[in-house]
């Protein structure tokens, strides 16, 4: 059984920072990309993070020089680094595990809002 668990969500004011995490089980975390993606209301699922098993990383444009994804093999979990959050960062934010795109699963999100 695979199980994605997201925590560390919650509210915060502008300019503040959050640390997601996800810690998997029933996986070989290792050989799965991990990523993180968001959606807000009305808007649809959009990547915001992902890092590979050699730890290259990607990241949404929006969010490039503030959030910074990152892995430990060792706990299998991965974490997301959200620094100078703003209004438009708001949103439910996924973790996702990718096996060469044969295996893909999801945990059941976390909600983070930036508000004052």
């Amino acid at each position: 059984q695979v199980q994605l668990v997201e925590s560390g969500g919650g509210l915060v004011q502008p300019g503040g920072s959050l640390r997601l995490s996800c810690a998997s089980s029933g996986i070989i975390f290792s050989i799965y990309v991990m990523g993180w993606y968001r959606q807000a209301p009305g808007k649809q699922r959009e990547l915001v993070a992902s890092i590979t098993h050699a730890n290259s990383t990607k990241y949404a444009d929006s969010v490039k020089g503030r959030f910074t994804i990152a892995r430990d093999n060792a706990k299998n979990t991965v974490y997301l680094q959200m620094n100078s959050l703003n209004p438009d960062d708001t949103a439910v934010y996924y973790c996702n595990a990718d096996r060469n795109g044969i295996r893909v699963y999801w945990g059941q999100g976390t909600q983070v809002t930036v508000s004052s």
